[in-house]
């Protein structure tokens, strides 16, 4: 039996899609999602191309995940992104039923941590499993260099 590749492989995959997206001026947000081991959706932020602030990464990895599985739901499925959703990325999770979410940098600004509420309905389906901080380092250097190239510009 094929031994199952690890959450840093699979972080490396999404950070090559956030790569796309900063060598085409989007902020740099890649993710994939992954279902018995194999790839089945590589999405990254296409929000400038699109005009479209709701083009992100993950919303984008949702939609060719479900096209590619024929049905809505990914219970059986890991989304791996380079940083935390945000409150609209982590509702659509909610929606999907995903596994699994593994994320690369946390986002103190607008990740959906900041917004779950202990006396409300969490923001992340309750069976999925939430694991942070993989390769974060990486995942945040590449949103640090794009934006220090913006302020340059």
């Amino acid at each position: 039996m094929e031994e199952p590749l690890n959450d840093e492989h699979y972080m490396r995959l999404a950070l090559a899609e956030a790569q796309h997206a900063f060598e085409q001026d989007e902020v740099p947000v890649g993710a994939i999602i992954v279902a018995r081991n194999q790839v089945i959706a590589r999405a990254h932020n296409l929000c400038e191309r699109l005009n479209d602030f709701t083009a992100h990464a993950e919303m984008q990895a949702f939609t060719a995940a479900s096209e590619y599985l024929g049905g809505k739901h990914l219970d059986q499925c890991t989304l791996y992104v380079t940083l935390e959703p945000c409150p609209m990325c982590a509702g659509a999770a909610f929606w999907t039923r995903i596994g699994r979410i593994v994320f690369g940098a946390s986002d103190t600004k607008r990740g959906y941590r900041l917004w779950e509420n202990p006396k409300q309905a969490e923001l992340t389906h309750p069976k999925t499993n939430v694991v942070h901080g993989v390769l974060e380092e990486e995942c945040s250097q590449l949103l640090k260099d794009f934006f220090a190239q913006k302020r340059k510009d």
